[in-house]
This record gives structure tokens, C-alpha cells and sequence, in this order.
């Protein structure tokens, strides 16, 4: 049986809710594809994976802000980690009831980074449209 990919309605909120938290930048959704399936139900026990490229409002590319979004449930709570694509050295963000900024090379907690608000922010909207 092969796993669907999300459908375009998912993607399309996933891109409003980047677009409304990361004003004036204008968001498209690329998706990665699904790294663990542990059952036969898209919405129970599945690491979905995608890419959130962002652009001006001309529609030129800005790969330096995209993120990395990883959607996936523990138990019954619904959890994310998004990170900077290309941005290595940036801390990733971790948020299930509450949120936790991690190094990225060590998975170390640290602080919450200069612009780390705004990604608060999209992953609180989003983990609320999707619980």
C-alpha cells in the first residue's frame, strides 16, 4: 500500500500560516517525504518531513530562510522540529506543549535565538490547527 502524500489543502494552510507569522515574506511548501510509517493511517505514527521555501513578494527566492519541518506524534501529543534549511548553525526549535530551542550540532537546550519569536509563533499556530 503506498502512503499518500499530504494533500494540497495541508500544504496550502502550512503555507498561510508561514506567510501570517513571517510577514512580507511569501511561502510555498515542498514535500520531503515521510520517514517512518508505523501504520497504515497517514495520521497516526507518521514523521512527516517538509521543506517550507520562502520568496519576496517580486517572487524571487530567499533559499536562506527556508526551513526544515518535521511533523510527527509521541503518543497522542502531535510534536514539531523546524530548523533553518542552509542555516546550519542556527539553532533548531523544538515544540510540543511547550517550546524548547535546541543546538543543532549538540541537541543541547540553549536560548532562543534573535529571530526565534516568530518561529515560536508558526509552530504554536500550526500545532494548534493540527491538534
Amino acid at each position: 500500500m503506498q502512503i499518500p502524500k499530504p494533500s494540497e489543502d495541508f500544504c496550502q494552510l502550512v503555507a498561510v500560516t508561514a506567510d501570517l507569522c513571517f510577514k512580507p515574506w511569501k511561502h510555498a511548501v515542498v514535500y520531503q517525504g515521510l520517514l517512518n510509517n508505523k501504520s497504515n493511517q497517514l495520521d497516526q505514527q507518521i514523521e512527516l518531513v517538509i521543506r517550507i521555501e520562502c520568496r519576496n513578494v517580486e517572487g524571487k527566492r530567499h533559499s536562506e530562510l527556508d526551513l526544515d519541518l518535521e511533523i510527527y506524534r509521541s503518543g497522542k501529543d502531535l510534536n514539531l522540529m523546524i530548523g533553518w534549511c542552509n542555516k546550519l548553525d542556527q539553532p533548531m526549535l523544538w515544540q510540543g506543549q511547550h517550546s524548547v530551542w535546541m543546538d543543532a550540532s549538540t541537541g543541547k537546550r540553549c536560548q532562543v535565538p534573535n529571530n526565534g519569536k516568530s518561529l515560536e509563533s508558526f509552530a504554536r499556530r500550526l500545532r494548534a490547527l493540527f491538534t
